[in-house]
């Protein structure tokens, strides 16, 4: 095999991989080339870890730069020289402090983290709440994924598409037009309630996840329902009136245990005959909330109220085996990664759709004779 030689000598400013001249005296790209004796263009490839470059010439490049307090490569200039930013955006549908609270969301970002880091791309969380400092209309990234956004979010995708900016979406609206990475909500919800029927519960109620952007809180009306905009819990409700077409509940806003609690406390605070037997929750934290309730209100889980989840997370406080669905939070952000990774090279990746598991716990049993 031949080994390609190094660059070798100063070859000027026109290099690939140079730094412009810095008015302040700061060191530049070419002033670490000239200390180390090498051209500029191998002193970016030593810089970069790729090329035909040795041991001993990427040593002396990085020496001279330590000798001259230099820490590398202008990001800027580099990202302007490859066209693209190195940045993909997450538009999560909350404020970060809110979101960072929620496993399910920490995990799905962390398996899209990680597949993009294989182009080198960092992450940007971008939260869905208009026009900000940081916002879709002006962020410098390279492609945008979607992260269980509403389906109200028309004006966010129409802005991307202006920006030729490639978009993947996780658990969105199938109809937007863009490359959407699933999972069966409903058939998961639809298990969920299957499981309660076969039990013998009749009086089910659900806590569910916000629908709407402005997470409304309160009673789930036929009117609020019909104007739901939030896919997954969309397809959480579907899934759990298959079983039971007439189920009500109290929408709890978001994926938060002091949520569930407070939502759970409003359907038991009524006479014992008129109380649910059994509480559907559309995620794992909401049931722990829902537990936490019962638990006030001194009833026994599952003797006096069955609880199930959905998620098949660990809750931190909750001492239980919960009843809930198992989803593969982190598999959906690294289909999510290898898609984006796919569209950055010019290819067409295709929609995945993740299927959900039944994980019985001891939150469920028969009702109450």
């Amino acid at each position: 095999m031949t080994r390609q030689p190094e660059a070798s000598g100063a070859t000027g400013r026109g290099d690939a991989g140079v730094d412009a001249a810095r008015p302040d005296g700061r060191p530049t790209l070419a002033t670490v080339a000239a200390r180390a004796g090498v051209s500029p263009s191998t002193a970016s490839l030593a810089f970069s870890g790729h090329g035909p470059v040795s041991d001993d010439t990427k040593a002396k490049v990085l020496a001279a730069a330590r000798e001259l307090d230099y820490g590398g490569p202008d990001p800027l200039a580099q990202s302007l020289r490859r066209g693209r930013s190195g940045i993909i955006g997450a538009l999560i549908p909350a404020r970060i402090g809110v979101s960072f609270r929620d496993p399910v969301l920490i995990q799905t970002l962390d398996g899209l983290a990680e597949e993009i880091s294989a182009i080198g791309a960092g992450l940007l969380l971008m939260p869905d709440l208009g026009d900000g400092e940081v916002s879709v209309t002006s962020a410098p990234v390279d492609a945008v994924v979607l992260v269980g956004c509403n389906a109200d979010a028309l004006g966010t995708l129409e802005v991307l598409r202006r920006r030729n900016i490639p978009m993947v979406q996780i658990e969105g609206d199938d109809s937007a037009g863009v490359v959407t990475i699933s999972v069966d909500n409903r058939g998961g919800s639809r298990l969920l309630a299957q499981h309660l029927k076969d039990l013998g519960h009749e009086r089910v109620a659900i806590v569910a996840l916000g629908l709407d952007r402005g997470r409304t809180v309160g009673p789930l009306t036929a009117e609020r329902e019909s104007a739901a905009t939030v896919t997954t819990t969309v397809e959480r409700l579907a899934g759990a009136r298959d079983v039971y077409p007439h189920i009500g509940g109290w929408i709890a806003g978001s994926s938060r245990s002091d949520a569930g609690r407070a939502a759970a406390l409003t359907l038991l605070d009524v006479p014992p005959n008129e109380r649910p037997t059994a509480i559907l929750a559309q995620s794992d934290l909401l049931a722990a909330g829902v537990i936490a309730a019962a638990e006030e209100r001194g009833l026994r889980v599952p003797e006096d109220l069955s609880v199930v989840g959905f998620d098949g997370i660990r809750v931190d406080g909750l001492e239980r085996s919960l009843t809930t669905i198992r989803q593969p939070s982190q598999e959906k952000g690294t289909a999510a990664g290898r898609a984006v990774v796919e569209m950055l090279a010019g290819r067409t990746p295709v929609a995945v759709a993740f299927d959900v598991t039944f994980q019985p716990g001891d939150t469920t049993g028969p009702p109450p004779a």
